[in-house]
């Protein structure tokens, strides 16, 4: 089995799971260029802890946390299966590289981890886990946890991070249909800059370094899961590939990343 690239994708609004847009295309044309991974662990802007911690249920509920949505919204599941043997590895791997970890024998998919699912692998067929995300932490841990777990790509499992590359939802009402949030350009084109420069130090340092950073992520957690996807690189070299799947409602750049590491 050939090694698989890690990802990082941006899943946007819950509303994406009904209204695929770019990104629902985007992520099955990226699947069919993939061999078929045998399990996936997701990292996900929407699993928050002090720690990492790992899901270990077997049969995972399709977590619906968002309001205010439409009733069909709801009604959606991703019946994917879990993987609690490989749940205890992660958690071990993960303890090995000094992060203390714990399983979670409870916990669901959230929107962040069964919308993107939903286009990439549409059968709900194929095991999946959540690894948390430590936002009090910052982008150095999420590359560790990453790291630790980058040489699982050897082993079929597919290491995803999904969030956003442009999260700021202050803007949801104020760029109508056809209007773009100025920040989010500039924002987009200094991260592809960066990575394909390899230059992680500036990326960890993005507050301080990219333009409009403020504006674009007013908390860190939906840019975290980069980190992650960066760190199963499992390379100095990232070998980032761009996939463009177009800006919703002005204001969320639905970047993905596709990490190859050294060739």
């Amino acid at each position: 089995m050939s090694r698989l690239p890690s990802l990082y994708i941006s899943h946007g609004s819950p509303m994406t799971a009904l209204e695929p847009g770019l990104v629902g295309p985007r992520l099955a044309e990226l699947a069919a260029g993939m061999q078929r991974p045998r399990a996936i662990v997701m990292a996900s802007a929407h699993w928050l802890a002090r720690a990492p911690q790992v899901s270990g249920t077997a049969m995972p509920e399709t977590i619906h946390d968002f309001g205010g949505f439409p009733d069909a919204l709801y009604q959606l599941q991703y019946p994917a299966p879990g993987a609690p043997e490989l749940a205890q590895e992660v958690a071990e791997r993960l303890q090995s590289a000094g992060l203390t970890s714990s399983i979670d024998p409870n916990r669901g998919l959230d929107h962040g981890a069964w919308v993107p699912l939903r286009y990439l692998y549409p059968q709900a067929d194929i095991p999946v886990l959540q690894v948390s995300i430590q936002p009090m932490l910052g982008p150095a841990h999420q590359f560790a946890m990453g790291r630790a777990l980058a040489s699982l790509r050897e082993q079929g499992v597919l290491l995803i991070g999904s969030g956003s590359i442009t999260h700021n939802l202050h803007e949801w009402r104020n760029y109508p249909q056809g209007k773009e949030a100025p920040y989010v350009r500039p924002f987009i084109e200094w991260v592809e800059q960066k990575l394909g420069d390899n230059d992680v130090s500036a990326l960890f340092d993005y507050r301080q370094q990219a333009p409009f950073a403020t504006q674009a992520h007013p908390t860190d957690e939906h840019l975290l899961p980069l980190y992650f996807a960066m760190g199963a690189a499992g390379s100095d070299v990232l070998g980032a590939t761009r996939i463009d799947a177009g800006i919703d409602m002005g204001f969320l750049a639905m970047d993905i990343y596709r990490f190859d590491g050294a060739r």
